[in-house]
This record gives structure tokens, C-alpha cells and sequence, in this order.
């Protein structure tokens, strides 16, 4: 079993959405809705501590693929522990399916935990600085006014700037209703209520109308 110490290599130092610290809070998380859950445990710790160690770092080229690189790695690495293959199959399942943007869906109950432990990440207090800070390393302001072609597919016009406030409604907004596991939609309930309400801020004072 790949160890905490051992993953933190793993991860840049320097990296405010994707670092070591989203894996540690997303570790604390997966295990409590595993326990709750029933899920395999051993499964669910080394997905997580793996889930992205290969081309995860924000703004980074292998960042819309991190998932398939990350399911890479861990064969690799828990191949070399001895791991039968049919739990790092499972494993690397995990890694894959916990992309909100993936095309690879949660089958197992330790995907979803993992996946749910993941997204509990993206809302609340850690889900708005998360979304600010990664705003800030790839240079995108934290409001832009999104076109009605992007309220309604979700798709910016050619020229549209990307923000903080794109992400809310294309993402963030729906992240409660992707979750799998009963445990993760009950300690979503505050936490989106939370990330919502600061984003309605935001666009009402970019407005001007608080």
C-alpha cells in the first residue's frame, strides 16, 4: 500500500488547487465515506493518494488526460508492490472515473466514494479558494459576464474570456446533484449552499447591485 509520505513526492509543492493538501483533504474525506459507505478501503486510500500523481498540475499540458496518466502510474507503482491485478484494475477504475469532465463513469462503490471524496473538494470554503487560486495561476479573472451561448450549452463564444464565474455555472452549481454516495450528498447540502451563495455574490457585485 503506497504510503502518505511516500505520495507526497508525488505532488508540486507549489501547486494551490492540485497539491499534496487536496490529496490529504480528499483522503480524510474518501476514508469517513468509505467507512460509512461499506466501500473497500485499501482500494479507495491508494486511488486516492494516486488519483493525480501523472499530469494533474494545474495549467499543466497533461492536465485534461490526468486521469488516464494517473491510472498509468498507479499500475505501475502498485505492480511493483505486488498488488494482484485484479485490485489494481479496481484501483485504476477509481482514477479514472473521479474526472468530472471524464468520460469514464463511477461503476464500482469505491469509484464513487472517490469520486464524491473528490468533488467535496470543489465546493465549500476549499472549493471557493481552490477555484480562485487556479483563476489566478493560468491568468483568468474571477468574473467575466459568460454569453447566453454559454448559459445554455455551456460552450464560449469564440472570444470569450474563461472566470471563476464560467466554472460556477458549468460545474460548480451541479456538483451536489453528480454525487453517488448518500453520506457525500448530506455533507454536500452545506457546502454547495455555501459556494453558492458566495458566487450569486460575486456576480451581484460585479453588477453592482450589492
Amino acid at each position: 500500500m503506497p504510503t502518505a509520505e511516500q505520495a507526497r513526492q508525488w505532488y508540486p509543492d507549489t501547486d494551490p488547487v492540485h497539491g499534496f493538501d487536496h490529496v490529504l483533504r480528499v483522503l480524510n474525506m474518501a476514508e469517513r465515506l468509505a467507512a460509512a459507505e461499506g466501500a473497500d478501503a485499501e482500494i479507495v486510500r491508494a486511488a486516492v493518494l494516486l488519483h493525480d500523481a501523472s499530469g494533474a498540475e494545474t495549467g499543466g499540458e497533461g492536465r485534461a488526460e490526468h486521469q488516464h496518466l494517473s491510472a498509468e502510474f498507479a499500475g505501475e507503482v502498485l505492480a511493483a508492490e505486488g498488488w494482484p491485478p485484479e485490485r489494481i484494475a479496481a484501483v485504476q477504475h477509481c482514477i479514472r472515473a473521479h474526472r468530472f469532465r471524464g468520460d469514464e463513469p463511477p461503476a464500482s462503490l469505491e469509484a464513487q466514494v472517490v469520486f464524491d471524496a473528490d468533488k467535496l473538494d470543489v465546493i465549500g470554503a476549499f472549493g471557493v479558494a481552490r477555484t480562485l487560486a487556479y483563476d489566478v495561476v493560468m491568468g483568468w479573472p474571477f468574473h467575466a459576464q459568460p454569453s447566453e451561448q454559454f448559459r445554455q450549452t455551456g460552450e464560449k463564444e469564440p472570444d470569450e474570456t474563461h472566470s471563476s464565474y464560467h466554472e460556477y455555472l458549468f460545474k460548480l452549481s451541479k456538483i451536489q446533484d453528480r454525487l453517488h454516495t448518500e453520506t457525500a450528498k448530506q455533507i454536500a447540502r452545506g457546502r454547495q449552499q455555501f459556494l453558492n451563495a458566495y458566487f450569486e455574490q460575486l456576480d451581484a457585485e460585479a453588477r453592482g447591485e450589492k
